[in-house]
């Protein structure tokens, strides 16, 4: 009995932190520690290899590092390499600098155009893109980027934005309007398939009687903030062990 107390205590001491659910402690946001220093990533700004730039840039944004905004405009207007540059000013959009965001549109109509298109499925809303995709004489490359976007960030407002773009005679819009469109489609029904639906009325008639009710008033009051009932039972075994083990 000793033996088996001196290993529950060497787990409860060794074992990971737990909330009161039972769920460990904080997990990291998009492959980035919600409690990483920002001033880490900051200093990794000035780095010779590029792609650690960009890497940085791009965590500070999960991050919305807005302390290390003044930062991160300095390294912004001194950076040469495009690819660090377009991470830099999403950076700067997530930690509040709106008008970033018209550069990250423009760079859709370059060799960096997937990397954009990635930073656009990130944004919170889709309404951000629709002034862009309203505008006239974008290139294709640009309104095939956004169509991406809204892909994957729309609505059912989008979905009827989008759908006269199926008709355009512009090389790749009509196909990536197909696909933005079935993507809305399928999210849009499946959202309406897990809405539950509204609880139904119980009669005075169907209502139980006391005398059948006092099995889950019990079991209400054991699971009560989220408390699961082998708690106190854990409890008075450790209780018993440390009796035993004084």
């Amino acid at each position: 009995m000793k033996r088996l107390c001196l290993a529950i205590g060497m787990f409860l001491l060794a074992g990971p932190p737990f909330t009161a659910l039972g769920q460990t402690g904080t997990l990291p946001q998009d492959g980035v520690d919600a409690r990483a220093d920002s001033a880490e990533f900051a200093g990794q700004l000035g780095q010779v290899n590029p792609l650690v730039r960009q890497r940085a840039a791009e965590a500070l944004a999960r991050l919305a590092a807005g302390d290390q905004r003044k930062v991160v405009e300095g390294y912004q207007l001194q950076e040469k390499n495009k690819g660090v540059r377009l991470a830099l000013d999403w950076a700067l959009h997530r930690m509040g600098k709106a008008e970033t965001l018209f550069r990250i549109v423009r760079e859709l109509n370059s060799s960096r155009h997937d990397q954009a298109a990635g930073y656009l499925k990130q944004l919170d809303s889709a309404n951000l893109l629709y002034p862009f995709l309203k505008q006239n004489g974008n290139p294709a490359r640009v309104t095939v980027g956004l169509l991406e976007a809204l892909g994957e960030l729309g609505n059912g407002e989008t979905l009827e934005m989008i759908k006269p773009l199926r008709d355009s005679f512009v090389p790749r819009v009509a196909e990536a309007a197909e696909v933005a469109i079935e993507r809305l489609e399928t999210r849009i029904a499946q959202t309406e398939t897990t809405t539950p639906s509204r609880p139904r009325t119980v009669s005075t008639a169907e209502r139980p009687s006391p005398e059948h009710t006092w099995d889950s008033s019990s079991e209400r009051t054991a699971g009560t903030a989220g408390v699961s009932p082998a708690v106190p039972a854990l409890s008075s075994l450790t209780r018993h062990c440390v009796t035993i083990l004084s």
